[in-house]
């Protein structure tokens, strides 16, 4: 099964937990074990798991993007100012592939699955979200 998922953004960069978005596409599925492809459909957006508990991590990765890769230093900045955007989803990756178990993501207990946007605000940004396993 196959399903995308629509979302937009208000900040230049910010991460936003679709944990219970991809749960809900696992849910409809009826897959009960098995795995999920979670793929941003973006060259300038990244899928990761990380911990949602503490906001401060998610600002502390973003920081630590911004120091290790600055804007405006890049040749493609001459096109549209977001090369480093476009190098940060490259590191990150546009991807992540999660077991599924009992019908939902078998994360740990402090990971989430994240979309991270890093050229924004955007509207209809696009998650593509595949499944497949077992039904019973």
């Amino acid at each position: 099964m196959q399903e995308e998922i629509i979302l937009s953004t208000s900040k230049k960069q910010e991460l936003a937990d679709i944990t219970d978005k991809v749960n809900g596409i696992i849910k409809k599925s009826k897959v009960k074990n098995g795995i999920c492809s979670v793929f941003a459909a973006h060259a300038t957006a990244a899928i990761i798991i990380n911990e949602n508990y503490d906001p401060n991590i998610c600002l502390d990765l973003l920081d630590a993007l911004n120091k290790l890769i600055p804007a405006g230093v890049w040749r493609h900045d001459r096109i549209d100012g977001n090369a480093d955007a476009h190098i940060k989803s490259a590191i990150l990756g546009p991807s992540e592939t999660i077991p599924i178990k009992n019908g939902e993501l078998d994360l740990g207990r402090w990971q989430s699955c994240m979309f991270v946007e890093l050229d924004g605000p955007r509207s209809n940004r696009k998650i593509i979200v595949t499944i497949l396993g077992d039904k019973d």
